[in-house]
């Protein structure tokens, strides 16, 4: 932000008016309301009356055109704007005359180069909000910014119909105050509309501000004429005719016989320095404007070239009453690099320094709208679009695809995509068991490794492809099988060592049961008696005898080693 001090003598004298009050974060002081510039003190802003009565109103001459419309221009020679300074004298001649320093600005090419901005960027009318030339400005990145239209002090409220790069924002509803518009064709507007004006479709608003007062109407100074347009009440009368007399800092926004935009900006203080609005238009006349309406002015009035203030604010900073800073403020006129037309360029490529940059191979143009494909209309192969006829590719789509099984090439290089359930460099393959989608490039989801469908991926397969998954199917029922009748791991090592533990138990017991055996054996070895068998059977022979004895005692002896 730059400061500049005010002339000696001027501050305290100063410090009581103001043009205007302020609000926000501005390091201005907030000064008192000043209703001197403001037109309808303290009535609402704008007259009550009807279109029709500023038509019935005006001149025979002009009939019934209450507005005047002419041809922007449209070179791209040249600097986006010209920036002048100026110091001249108001009146030119005699005792009375004073000094007024302030710029010009002449535009090329407003229909790309000139926009209306919302303060402190998109939203900003809606939600009342104020914000500096220079915060709006840097947003757009303005090269030439002035304030815009009127505003309410109070709540920040945007007045008078705005619209803003293609987009209306704001709706007066058919308040009948000097309106400066640049339509679609490039055709500029000044004057008064009716809402029908303001919302004409055919031929649509780009950009619309409202002022006060219409300077200029085809090169005569018109403001007798315009205060009957816009002010009819007598009520408001008196403080209109203060507002249009008082000398103070100006803006306007006008043209040339050459049709470049013109904005004009006259550094002052309210009854202190600068013009009224008589010295203005007389003022803009003489440099040749042909019409001309009066923008917001007073501590309003604000000058910003590529970023840096460049004008000298009315109102004291809050830290230091010997400095000046600029005011919160409302809507912003901007001077910008030029945008395509369209910005989007049609869709089909980029905007780069106001030239769109077309993508693709077939799209050519200024606003990357024209779509060419070729010699001999797509080589009598279809009917012209942004892609070659299905079937064909290449210059001037004269090459015949190779696809198979209905897939679709690449319209410059001819490579095939696959359709799903289909692989190859011409298609000309089914996809593998497993494996299904465009160029079979998923892995089928299935268990066991099964096939899956070919186009969709289901594992629900279809009759034809069960002879493809016979051997995966047996698998499956196998495995079924086994899981039906089989048991879990877990379950497995459980039984097992249940049934080691059971082994294990019989085999101890085994063996204590016969050494229990044993012990009892030798213990009835002592008491046994041998009887003879002649005593037993009867009588037998000695060699029999003898024989039994032999038996039994090796049975003895058997039993003695066990």
């Amino acid at each position: 932000m730059v400061a500049r001090p005010s002339p000696p003598g001027r501050v305290a004298n100063a410090l009581g008016q103001g043009s205007l009050g302020t609000t926000g974060s501005s390091p201005c002081r907030i000064s008192p309301v000043d209703p001197v510039l403001q037109p309808y003190f303290p009535s609402p802003h704008g007259p009550q009356h009807s279109h029709r009565h500023v038509r019935d109103c005006q001149p025979l001459k002009y009939g019934n055109v209450t507005h005047e419309a002419w041809p922007s221009d449209n070179s791209t020679a040249g600097p986006v704007a010209t920036t002048r300074t100026f110091v001249s004298y108001v009146p030119p001649e005699g005792e009375d005359r004073r000094a007024i320093y302030g710029h010009f600005t002449f535009v090329r090419n407003p229909l790309r180069t000139f926009s209306v901005l919302e303060p402190g960027g998109i939203g900003g009318c809606q939600a009342h909000r104020r914000a500096t030339v220079e915060e709006t400005a840097r947003l757009r990145r303005c090269l030439v910014a002035q304030n815009g239209g009127y505003f309410d002090m109070g709540t920040g409220e945007c007045f008078g119909n705005v619209v803003s790069d293609g987009k209306l924002v704001r709706n007066s509803g058919g308040l009948q105050n000097a309106q400066f518009g640049i339509r679609k064709d490039g055709t500029m507007v000044f004057g008064y509309l009716s809402e029908e004006d303001v919302l004409d479709e055919a031929n649509p608003f780009v950009q619309l501000v409202s002022g006060v007062v219409w300077l200029l109407r085809g090169g005569e100074v018109y403001i007798s004429q315009s205060q009957l347009a816009e002010c009819s009440d007598t009520q408001t009368t008196g403080t209109f005719d203060k507002f249009i007399n008082v000398i103070s800092a100006r803006t306007a926004v006008g043209h040339n016989s050459q049709g470049q935009l013109v904005l004009v900006h006259v550094d002052g203080q309210t009854e202190s320095r600068g013009v009224n609005l008589w010295e203005m238009a007389e003022f803009l006349k003489q440099q040749g404007l042909i019409n001309a309406i009066n923008l917001d002015g007073g501590g309003s009035a604000t000058l910003v070239l590529n970023g840096t203030l460049a004008s000298y604010p009315s109102e004291h900073c809050s830290f230091d009453s010997m400095w000046r800073c600029p005011r919160n403020i409302s809507t912003v006129v901007c001077i910008h690099e030029p945008s395509c037309e369209p910005t989007d360029c049609s869709g089909h490529g980029t905007c780069v320094q106001g030239q769109c940059r077309c993508a693709g191979a077939f799209w050519r143009g200024p606003a990357c709208d024209i779509l060419d494909c070729g010699p001999s209309n797509c080589s009598l192969h279809g009917v012209c679009t942004d892609s070659c006829t299905p079937g064909f590719y290449g210059a001037a789509c004269a090459r015949e695809c190779r696809c198979q099984n209905g897939g679709s090439c690449d319209p410059v290089h001819g490579a095939c995509s696959c359709p799903a359930g289909y692989h190859g460099t011409s298609c000309e393959q089914e996809c593998p068991v497993g494996w299904y989608g465009p160029n079979c490039q998923e892995r089928c989801p299935c268990e066991h490794s099964c096939p899956c469908d070919q186009e969709t991926g289901s594992c629900n397969i279809t009759s034809s492809q069960l002879n493809k998954a016979g051997q995966c199917l047996a698998s499956q029922s196998k495995g079924r099988s086994k899981e039906k009748f089989s048991l879990s791991e877990k379950t497995w090592i459980t039984t097992t060592s249940v049934l080691a533990l059971l082994l294990v138990i019989s085999a101890m017991g085994n063996i204590g049961l016969f050494f229990k055996a044993r012990s009892e054996r030798r213990h009835e070895g002592g008491d046994y008696l041998y009887q003879p068998l002649r005593k037993m059977n009867g009588e037998a022979s000695p060699t029999s005898s003898l024989a039994a004895w032999e038996t039994e005692d090796a049975q003895d002896q058997n039993q003695a080693l066990l």
